[in-house]
């Protein structure tokens, strides 16, 4: 089923400012549909297409790019070998899964320069040293995150386009939803959360209403993952510490305590497989920021870290990965918020999620209080308008906010808006704007 996703508006820019200047590099993580989309686009906006999948090549496709001197030939045996026609300035070729080809990565740079045809990549675990060690990176590729489906892209999926810009609408101009509808909205919100923005997840979802059917495919896709951090790392840490993010969340830590999940070792242990597992983009990382302010990434401690998953979808299915599968029950329970657990750490997840596809960095802040032993949190800290938004998440119309208000007080100067995000409708009180997390997007 193809789904439409915002990313194509960036391709169809690409297209048109770079006119075969650059290649465009597509990456995220795997099962997120950018092999879909980059295909759609290349039937779409050009006469011909060739797309070469890396993951299952011919051998004599792969030879071709053992030797690039000779490009006349190379196109000619392309051609040959995919039976397309390919049209000067009007063809695109697509290299898929670039990451296990690094010598046609490489070969970006005397391709866009001949110009004859136009170029974008796909890839995941993209960034992982082993596969670009050896290889020169090309300065002649752009590249573009992509994330799973957003709030807006699964209610386009589900039929709806109208919702999103009547909330944007609202946010912007300050006017809270009525009762009525803004229980729909919370209603329909966890239902993405529950499902997620996977692809495949959002169509078995809508082939069959079947919330067992959508966490088997997610299963699926957990287990293409860990098949993958094998792959990068045979000591099974990168799986361990993947497997132990909801758990670690539901702590209500300071921080990931990685000495709670692979005994022996602490976060400086790990800083490479902690990398590796953010170059997946399968993992969102949040770093404690030490002072609060536009800079952000110039006072982050790398070893006070949180990790969050790319998607809550797979967020709810590995949190409740102990059975086989997730049951029915737990799902319909988790949609109607009847579950009895404190589902904090899957509000903060998402609210991770929403922020980093909108090109936010993660970060968060701690501080100890003043007049007792108490440590303070901000779950996150974004910069808008050379000032700073602290943001505390909270999974529940609960409005009491000690910590953000002690932080308003230490860093007044820095602050822009203050932001609570909750389950209640919105509001405006005291300098704090009290925000349902389904307008966590228009932030």
């Amino acid at each position: 089923m193809l789904f439409k996703r915002k990313i194509y508006q960036h391709l169809l820019n690409w297209k048109k400012e770079s006119d075969g200047q650059t290649a465009l590099l597509v990456q995220g993580a795997r099962r997120i549909g950018k092999s879909t989309v980059v295909e759609e686009f290349a039937k779409q906006e050009y006469e011909s297409y060739i797309l070469i999948d890396f993951s299952n090549v011919k051998p004599e496709v792969l030879v071709l790019f053992q030797d690039m001197t000779d490009l006349n030939y190379f196109f000619l045996q392309l051609q040959l070998l995919y039976k397309v026609n390919l049209k000067e300035r009007q063809s695109l070729i697509i290299f898929d899964e670039v990451q296990l080809c690094p010598q046609a990565r490489q070969a970006i740079k005397h391709l866009v320069a001949d110009h004859r045809y136009d170029y974008m990549e796909t890839g995941s675990l993209i960034s992982i040293r082993k596969n670009t060690k050896n290889i020169l990176i090309p300065s002649e590729e752009e590249s573009v995150n992509m994330y799973p489906m957003d709030y807006e892209e699964f209610l386009w999926a589900l039929g709806d386009e109208v919702t999103t810009p009547l909330l944007r609408e609202c946010f912007l101009k300050k006017i809270p939803l009525g009762e009525a509808a803004h229980r729909k909205q919370m209603q329909q919100f966890r239902l993405y959360m529950l499902i997620g923005g996977m692809p495949q997840a959002v169509e078995s979802y809508l082939r069959t209403n079947n919330f067992s059917k959508v966490d088997k495919v997610k299963r699926n896709i957990l287990r293409l993952y860990e098949n993958d951090f094998r792959k990068i790392d045979i000591s099974g840490r990168a799986s361990k510490l993947f497997e132990a993010i909801p758990s670690e969340l539901s702590k209500n830590t300071l921080r990931y305590q990685v000495s709670k999940v692979l005994e022996k070792q602490r976060a400086n242990d790990i800083r490479e497989i902690f990398a590796d597992l953010q170059d997946s983009m399968t993992v969102l990382g949040s770093f404690h920021v030490n002072d609060p302010g536009v800079g952000m990434s110039l006072n982050m401690d790398i070893d006070r870290f949180k990790m969050f998953l790319c998607d809550t979808g797979l967020f709810a299915t590995l949190a409740f990965k102990d059975r086989d599968f997730t049951e029915n029950v737990i799902y319909e329970k988790l949609f109607h918020n009847k579950l009895a657990t404190n589902l904090g750490y899957m509000y903060e997840n998402i609210v991770a999620q929403i922020l980093c596809a909108k090109g936010d960095s993660l970060f968060y802040h701690t501080f100890p209080s003043e007049t007792s032993n108490h440590t303070n949190e901000i779950d996150f800290v974004i910069a808008r308008k050379n000032k700073i938004c602290p943001i505390e998440v909270k999974s529940s119309g609960y409005k009491q906010h000690a910590s953000l208000d002690r932080f308003r007080n230490k860093y007044r100067d820095r602050i822009w808006m203050s932001y609570v995000i909750y389950t209640k409708g919105y509001q405006q009180a005291e300098g704090v704007e009290y925000v349902p997390v389904y307008m966590t997007q228009f932030l």
